[in-house]
């Protein structure tokens, strides 16, 4: 394996027992930080044509 990927995979593993070592309240906070940039990038993507995205038509399936 190469050694950039396993230095990925270990800093992959960190962070995850990282988070897992969090308790509730602040796990409940990152989702809170992680929603609130959800919306800030949804509201720039809402002024940027170059995001926007038209939806499939609806048609009814026999």
């Amino acid at each position: 394996m190469d050694a950039k990927l396993k230095k990925i995979l270990e800093s992959k593993r960190a962070l995850r027992r990282e988070l897992a070592a969090r308790t509730v309240g602040e796990k409940l906070r990152l989702l809170d930080a992680l929603r609130e940039r959800e919306l800030a990038i949804r509201g720039r993507a809402v002024h940027s044509s170059a995001l926007r995205e038209e939806p499939a038509p609806y048609t009814k399936q026999p």
